[in-house]
């Protein structure tokens, strides 16, 4: 978590939300790999929006796995017909501890480490890049369904609370492993628009790729199966119920049905296997950062840390957070929230609730109440709540601000039902400084591939991994394995291990 909220309208998400192959001539022609090529207006598009969405998602991951993600990626993307340079597409590993990965106009492809982190070979990274140039080349950025989304979070969250709130999973459906998303929830939220059909359309797209490259075509399929399982597993860790679905998410294939369409797909092709360069990814993966990075802040259960701001804070029983460079997001049955910044702060905290307040609300019409200070485990305190109609009914937006300092303040914003802002009481007063000691005990996590040996378990490994609960589903769900594996003298296989490198 950085300093300030920057809402993006512009990047396109793997997720597992969602594409069948289109019927007309157009889709063919796509499907063919004769997508028309980049114009210099897409050119200019992407150029624009890439140092933004660098930013907006943790920056470029460096090393030398970047490098190796740009040329499975450019090889992928030559495949759509977009260029048949390589040069053309410029695809970034994300320094982003969220699984996803999306494409813009212009050549511009992205992955984060931590969707890396979750492969298990060369063509599963190749398959979710290809689907996302898949959207790129079919153009579905142009044909979205929704075209007046707006970018404040009172719009979009009021519409998610008031949607399903009073559902089995409350709002917590709505913000859980099925998003995938990026640095900033909300900003996923916003940015969600391509329909069940261009979802499926950009699947089939990616597994002609892949056959075409003569990676496995059956690595997509895969691929979705382990981002299924580490949904459930997501959900279960932050204790919220798994059979719940968001309303937006019924215009979606459900994940099965997708894992299905795709294996559909790679036996269509005709072709029955292909290279999956195994070893080569484990190579490349072995001591990729895993979760958060420290310099962001880290969620370790209910509680947030961060080392650098040297400031903590715990969420409600059944929340779940999400951490992202400019803010953490906070979800589950009964609201929304985030914790940021407004920005610079001069000493005159109404200022400041009333910019922050701004900053969500935008244009909306909006009651705000009256300012209340106090002092949270020694820190100056204020709060307002501001009231708004939303076209799914009443809700409330509250500002719980602290002074850190003479020139710097942070705070929640949360988001209720009218009258319903006390569920948030036990986290406003969670709020405190980290001392020295607590700040430099905060370790980052990382991937580490290891070679099982004669007598090694899934159980035995999986008590190796950095946590303190899920250990064997983590270690599962992390290598592609069923819950009734048996793993092999020799194999290759990753672990999450704490500390420094």
């Amino acid at each position: 978590m950085h300093n300030k909220v920057i809402l993006l309208a512009t990047a396109t998400s793997l997720a597992l939300s969602g594409c069948t192959t289109m019927g007309n001539t157009a889709g063919r022609d796509v499907v063919a790999g004769q997508a028309a090529p980049i114009s210099s207006s897409e050119r200019a598009e992407g150029a624009k929006a890439h140092p933004d969405i660098l930013q907006e998602f943790g920056g470029t991951y460096t090393g030398p796995q970047a490098s190796y993600v740009a040329r499975v990626g450019q090889n992928i993307a030559v495949q759509s017909g977009l260029s048949s340079s390589p040069s053309s597409f410029t695809v970034s590993l994300l320094n982003s501890p969220v699984n996803n990965a999306f494409a813009i106009p212009g050549g511009y492809v992205y992955v984060t480490r931590q969707l890396m982190g979750l492969m298990n070979n060369e063509a599963e990274l190749a398959g979710v890049l290809g689907h996302e140039v898949g959207h790129v080349a079919a153009r579905h950025s142009q044909k979205r369904q929704s075209k007046s989304q707006t970018n404040t979070i009172l719009g979009v969250l009021g519409t998610v609370l008031g949607g399903v709130l009073g559902n089995a999973g409350g709002v917590a459906g709505a913000v859980g492993g099925l998003l995938q998303n990026n640095a900033l929830q909300v900003a996923q939220l916003a940015t969600l628009g391509f329909s069940r059909s261009q979802e499926l359309e950009s699947d089939a797209l990616g597994v002609a790729y892949l056959a075409r490259a003569g990676y496995d075509p059956r690595a997509l399929s895969t691929m979705l199966t382990s981002l299924a399982a580490q949904d459930n597993l997501s959900v279960r860790v932050a204790g919220r119920d798994a059979r719940s679905i968001p309303e937006w998410a019924s215009t979606h294939p459900d994940p099965a049905s997708r894992v299905r369409n795709a294996q559909q797909l790679a036996a269509s092709t005709g072709v029955a296997s292909g290279r999956l360069n195994e070893a080569e990814f484990m190579a490349a993966v072995d001591g990729v950062l895993y979760g958060d990075d420290p310099k962001q802040g880290i969620v370790e259960g209910n509680t947030f840390q961060h080392p650098d701001l040297r400031f903590a804070f715990t969420v409600p029983q059944g929340y779940g957070m999400q951490n992202g460079t400019q803010a953490v997001t906070i979800s589950g049955q009964n609201g929304q929230a985030m914790f940021t910044t407004a920005g610079s702060y001069n000493g005159n905290m109404n200022d400041y609730l009333s910019r922050a307040i701004k900053q969500i609300a935008g244009d909306t019409q909006v009651q705000v109440g009256q300012v209340n200070r106090t002092t949270i485990n020694g820190l100056p305190a204020s709060y307002v709540t501001a009231r708004a109609n939303t076209q799914s009914g009443a809700v409330d937006l509250t500002i719980f601000a602290y002074e850190f300092s003479g020139n710097s303040a942070f705070h929640f914003a949360t988001l209720t039902q009218a009258g319903q802002g006390g569920v948030f009481n036990s986290m406003y007063q969670s709020v405190r400084r980290l001392s020295a000691s607590e700040a430099a005990a905060i370790k980052p996590r990382y991937i580490d591939v290891v070679t099982v040996r004669s007598g090694d378990t899934v159980s035995s490994l999986a008590n190796r991994m950095a946590y303190d609960n899920y250990r064997t589903e983590r270690f599962l769900v992390l290598n592609g394995l069923s819950s009734n594996a048996q793993l092999r003298a020799g194999q290759r296989v990753k672990i999450v291990v704490k500390g420094n490198r």
